[in-house]
């Protein structure tokens, strides 16, 4: 799938489904916690290990739009 079309059917969702809606914002606000992580020069042990569990959640955020965004792509064709 294009690029533009896999932004139009994440946007068409972020508009009608709550569920990826929540998950997206989810995503965002984990991204934001990593950059003020990543903005520190040196983490302490325990701000690595919430760097650590943000990317794990914000991965397993991702894979759970991916499967909503594939599944919806397989209705479509």
């Amino acid at each position: 799938m294009e690029r533009n079309a896999q932004e139009e059917l994440k946007a068409h969702l972020i508009e009608t489904n709550e569920e990826f809606r929540s998950l997206a914002s989810q995503h965002t606000e984990y991204s934001k916690m990593l950059d003020a992580l990543e903005a520190i020069s040196h983490l302490t042990y325990e701000q690595e290990l919430e760097e650590t569990r943000l990317k794990k959640q914000k991965l397993r955020l991702k894979d759970q739009m991916e499967a909503m965004l594939s599944q919806c792509r397989s209705q479509v064709a």
